[in-house]
């Protein structure tokens, strides 16, 4: 392609591989001087593979590179790993940034926390608005999904039009807000779609995903059965409508609801800003809910997922300041389990049973549906808007190459599974991979953004798996040691009465001594000569003994009489 060519392009940073953590990039214009507009800009969360980060967002070096050119962040709805990382990486991109009014609302409690809402150009867009970003111009047509205002992009330009669906679902009773503007979708099949750039969540799953408005009729009979007994369900807080559902369910039982966690109380706030949930009556404070008798209440809590510092697993610890568990009390479980939070959700569901407390989840009754489309609704998709090519993105790879062999089983002449960093050119004669750019991930650690490659946290792994030795010795300018060598060791195993833990110690202490004691005396007199010598030794032994390969620190210290 000659430089001078104009181009339409697509460029995932996130989120295409993976579920989470979504970053798309839209290019229009020559090859050096293309208008870039960020389409969603979430996180995902650490595990055990990442000692000490929480929060992991896609490596943005490439549009930094090109800000110059950037034009605007567009958020298709408020789910973190959608809008996550706006606060914490906007600083580097410095860009306007377009949202509806409820997910407006959660950004600029977002950037108020982080100190930066002075500084956020920030443009309210209305449900089924419009709106121009250089040589873009955007539609919003309104989806359904398991939060308030998805919205499904139009992007056209000179050389064509693109579909972008965000998350969705096709919800014939979503309970709040408006079902899928089917009508604004068909209109897209007769104007012509260059590519559907598509979620790909729920691509292995028959059928369809289910309504909000049966759930909600399952929790009030649910709840029902529990009279005179105390109840708590859990929940997404950001499903507003299984929150209205629950604080419904909870008035035919003549029961008050009392918000537990800091999420679901920003989630309520958000939502009552723009209207909803505004006929669900008085909601408990958590000084009136435990002064009432318990079968007069309902707690809705965070921490469906297990997490550690969730207002349910507080609760379960006994380390909540006013809610108290006991035996008898119901928790309902109105969620699915997140893949990968499976040992956190159990531990806790455990805790819970272990207190006496009965446990119900979407196992046992049909008191949760997905937000995103089962391979009937991907059809139903495909029918209405018959994109000439098929994007899959929000999945893993084996997601992602299964909803391309749907596509074209569906009608879709093309099909191009997104992949992070992979540029594709839509139009003129696209799909086709033009570039490969750099990808990757940003930690949050410790305050500070920082690579995924940094060296710090690649130590810190290791040291998760393997431990840690500290060696330190001091030694005098002739090159003697005066002290030492003295060993700090941690991760390992201490067995019987400290009995293995002591022969590892005595063995690090004899192979320092007789490394040092190997060294010429020139080298003695040397600290980074003493530091080579003995970490190597001190590496093999604690292999040899263990099987580990721990990190291992030499601190020598060489003390010469002052002048």
């Amino acid at each position: 392609m000659a430089k001078t060519d104009t181009d339409f392009v697509f460029l995932p940073l996130g989120g295409s591989g993976e579920i989470g953590m979504n970053l798309n990039l839209f290019g229009h214009g020559r090859q050096d001087h293309r208008k870039w507009v960020i389409v969603d800009i979430g996180v995902t969360f650490g595990n055990a593979s990442t000692p000490g980060v929480d929060i992991i967002m896609p490596d943005t070096a490439f549009i930094e590179a090109h800000r110059h050119n950037l034009l605007g962040i567009v958020l298709t709805h408020a789910h973190e790993d959608h809008m996550g990382a706006l606060a914490r990486l906007w600083p580097r991109l410095r860009c306007p940034v377009y949202a509806t009014p409820f997910t407006m609302w959660l950004v600029k409690d977002r950037l108020a926390e982080a100190g930066l809402l002075d500084e956020v150009e920030l443009i309210e867009i209305p449900l089924k608005g419009q709106f121009d970003l250089g040589p873009f111009h955007f539609e919003l047509i309104t989806l359904t999904h398991s939060i308030p205002e998805p919205n499904a992009l139009v992007i056209r330009t000179d050389l064509g039009t693109v579909l972008h669906t965000g998350d969705w679902k096709i919800d014939p009773n979503p309970q709040i807000g408006d079902g899928v503007d089917e009508a604004a979708l068909k209109a897209l099949s007769d104007e012509g779609v260059l590519a559907m750039i598509c979620d790909s969540t729920n691509v292995f799953s028959p059928g369809e995903s289910g309504s909000e408005e049966g759930v909600r009729e399952e929790l009030t009979r649910l709840i029902g059965e529990y009279e005179g007994r105390g109840v708590a369900v859990a929940t997404f807080a950001s499903n507003v409508a299984r929150l209205q559902s629950v604080m419904y369910a909870a008035r035919a039982n003549n029961r008050s609801v009392c918000l537990i966690g800091r999420s679901m109380k920003r989630m309520t706030a958000a939502a009552k800003s723009v209207g909803m949930l505004s006929d669900v009556g008085h909601l408990l404070s958590e000084d009136e809910a435990v002064a009432m008798p318990a079968g007069h209440v309902l707690y809705l809590c965070t921490g469906s997922q297990g997490e550690p510092r969730a207002a349910l697993s507080r609760i379960a610890e006994g380390n909540h300041r006013t809610v108290k568990f006991k035996r008898g009390d119901v928790v309902i479980f109105s969620s699915k389990i997140i893949p990968g939070n499976e040992l956190g959700i159990f531990a806790l569901q455990n805790a819970l049973a272990d207190d006496g407390v009965e446990i119900v989840t979407e196992k046992d009754r049909p008191i949760h549906v997905s937000g995103h489309p089962n391979r009937d609704e991907l059809a139903r998709m495909y029918e209405w808007v018959q994109p000439e090519t098929a994007i899959p993105v929000h999945g893993e790879r084996r997601h992602l190459l299964e909803h391309a062999r749907f596509a074209k089983s569906v009608g879709v002449s093309k099909a191009q599974p997104g992949r992070n960093g992979e540029m594709v050119r839509l139009a003129p004669k696209g799909p086709e991979v033009i570039d490969i750019v750099p990808s990757g991930r940003l930690f949050e650690d410790g305050g500070e953004i920082v690579s995924a490659s940094d060296d710090g946290l690649r130590l810190r792994r290791k040291m998760a798996y393997a431990g840690h030795v500290g060696v330190s010795l001091v030694v005098n300018e002739k090159g003697k040691m005066i002290s030492g060598p003295e060993p700090r060791i941690t991760g390992f195993p201490e067995g019987e009465n400290g009995m293995i833990m002591d022969e590892l110690i005595d063995a690090v202490i004899d192979a320092a001594d007789d490394a040092f004691n190997e060294l010429p005396s020139k080298a003695r007199k040397d600290e980074d000569a003493i530091e080579d010598k003995l970490r190597g030794r001190v590496k093999r032994i604690v292999r040899d003994r263990t099987g580990k390969r721990a990190v291992v620190d030499i601190h020598a210290h060489i003390v010469r009489k002052a002048a």
